[in-house]
């Protein structure tokens, strides 16, 4: 079967294809209009999944949406309608959006792409959890999915068995763990679908003091199930998504980019800690009902590393599955995976070992894109010496930007659109967040460290190759790789496989065999508020805007310097 899974209205919107169960393609719409968290219905994610096939789009046997859309607006109008007179203005700006695009799927999808074929349509939560049990490799497992909301769901609990998946207990909204990150995130003056990530790190630097004033915003049972008191929120009745009751409580909210307090360290902690004590007592009461050793899970709220390898370190669980697009984009895979098993009667599932579904461009590509740009570079014809060179570069403190193979899914740099560092220096996490991502100065990065040595560094408890855990760094390891180990003692690790990730893994090998490190410092390969690169323009732009020091382009090193005119000059 072939069958297109998309996501898109709401943020993070893409394009999956699977064929006869295996992914061919898949990748978010923002690396191809470069709108970062972009809802644009995909239309360059679907043209690029078609031409990596070579389908005509009706060639497919299906498409498939990841929520039901009536479903959604049947909990919207309620929601407005309870909340009435107060909701008024929040639903005049939402009720034109749907009722011109957001009811009329098909008809949008048949409209934008042409496709006569077949559409369905997949429960929110029963497609994060298809893209994280499908996947998996387990033959059973426990499933959590945890986000925002879907149509009524924020949280649901259930069971993965060879190709069933049955979610048995659900929480519904407004009672939302992601809906609660996602108010203080805006509190604490970050942007909402994008800066929880940065609260995550944010708490690090705090204490959980308001750990007791939380106790009446939410309350939580011992089965990990909750409730928030909605006096401290708006989110259901209004634009802006904390009440006055919480300012009272908590104190105005920051303006972005304003000064950070010592509140905002301790309110992020006190969140992060509530989160980790919710997942941690759901997780553990589901292994009670499951008996399953696995855990599957999915949704926006997955995309906590350091939530994630806690519920590993304080329940009975022994390995763990998150694919790396934990977010809606991987709705579009996860909605794929649950027609196919569906309709088909394919019985096989293999893990997914990595996450290298995007675009790829050959070295003549590359060669003639920087030759018509006018770029001087020097081409290797054999691999393992521009690994060496550039291992050489990066243990003596130069940045690297790295473009090499298919671009991943999901949130996540894995090695093929990285910026590369050295992770011995303590002098490069301070350097990188300043010079090259002019981003925030307590953000952390992480180590793609080899994948049998990882115990010899960390604390953890599997592997983590789409680095979506964050382990304890040895105590005996944190001053020597100072730039990856955060304030906290964690590091949001990757570990890479020489099968899955040889290019990767054999520059990592030369950069161990200089330094007797077997890692580097891996981020994203992009600057603040701009997705991650896609194309040899995107990198060479970035790499330009930024000062990287050297541009790997597949077989190419190229390296830049300002002249006289303040204007970047490109030499070999």
């Amino acid at each position: 079967m072939r069958i297109l899974g998309l996501s898109y209205m709401y943020h993070d919107s893409a394009a999956c294809l699977l064929i006869d169960g295996e992914i061919i393609a898949a990748s978010a719409e923002e690396r191809f209009n470069r709108k970062k968290h972009s809802l644009d219905f995909p239309h360059h994610a679907v043209t690029f999944c078609l031409e990596r096939s070579g389908l005509d789009i009706n060639e497919l046997d299906c498409i498939v949406f990841y929520e039901k859309p009536f479903l959604k607006f049947e909990r919207i109008i309620k929601t407005y309608i309870s909340t009435f007179p107060r909701s008024f203005k929040s639903f005049k700006n939402f009720l034109p959006l749907w009722l011109k695009y957001k009811l009329f799927i098909p008809q949008k999808i048949r409209e934008e792409l042409g496709f006569r074929g077949k559409i369905y349509f997949v429960d929110h939560h029963y497609a994060h959890a298809a893209s994280a049990f499908y996947p998996s490799g387990f033959e059973n497992s426990a499933i959590l999915t945890t986000d925002g909301t879907g149509e009524w769901t924020v949280i649901a609990c259930g069971v993965g068995q060879n190709r069933n998946i049955n979610l048995h207990k659900e929480m519904r909204f407004p009672h939302s763990i992601g809906l609660l990150y996602s108010a203080v995130t805006a509190h604490l003056g970050f942007q909402v679908n994008g800066g929880e990530g940065k609260v995550m790190a944010l708490a690090a630097y705090g204490a959980p003091s308001y750990y007791a004033d939380f106790k009446k915003v939410i309350k939580m049972k011992d089965d990990g199930s909750f409730l928030l008191n909605m006096d401290y929120f708006s989110f259901h009745s209004d634009l802006v998504m904390t009440s006055k009751e919480f300012v009272k409580t908590f104190g105005k909210p920051r303006q972005q980019e304003g000064l950070l307090t010592q509140r905002d360290y301790d309110l992020a902690a006190t969140l992060q800690k509530c989160t980790e004590d919710i997942l941690i007592s759901i997780a553990r009461n589901l292994y009670k009902e499951t008996g399953s050793k696995n855990l599957c899970l999915a949704g926006g709220v997955a995309l906590n590393c350091v939530a994630n390898h806690k519920i590993l370190e304080n329940t009975d669980f022994k390995d763990i599955f998150i694919q790396p697009a934990a977010g809606d984009d991987g709705g579009s895979l996860g909605s794929a995976f649950y027609i196919h098993m569906a309709l088909s009667d394919q019985k096989n599932r293999v893990r997914m070992n990595n996450a290298f579904f995007g675009p790829s461009f050959s070295s003549e590509e590359i060669e003639i894109f920087l030759n018509e740009h006018q770029v001087n570079y020097k081409k290797f014809e054999n691999r393992n010496e521009l690994h060496k060179i550039v291992a050489q570069k990066i243990y003596n403190n130069k940045i690297i930007g790295y473009f090499q193979g298919s671009m991943e899914f999901g949130p996540r740099s894995l090695g093929a659109r990285s910026i590369l560092a050295n992770p011995i220096n303590p002098e490069t996490k301070d350097v990188l967040n300043k010079r090259v991502k002019h981003r925030e100065w307590f953000r952390p990065f992480a180590p793609a460290v080899l994948c049998e040595y990882k115990n010899d560094y960390f604390e953890i408890l599997c592997d983590s190759p789409f680095m979506l855990l964050a382990a304890k760094v040895k105590d005996e390891k944190k001053q020597l790789i100072p730039s990856v180990t955060h304030v906290d003692g964690r590091a949001r690790i990757q570990t890479v496989k020489k099968e899955y990730s040889p290019d990767f893994y054999g520059l990592i090998e030369e950069f161990r065999k200089i330094s007797g490190v077997p890692m580097v410092l891996n981020t994203s390969f992009n600057d603040k508020a701009e997705p991650i690169v896609c194309s040899p323009f995107d990198a060479y732009l970035c790499f330009m805007n930024t000062d990287m020091d050297y541009l790997v382009l597949g077989d190419f090193l190229i390296r830049h310097r300002a002249n006289k005119g303040g204007a970047i000059e490109i030499t070999g």
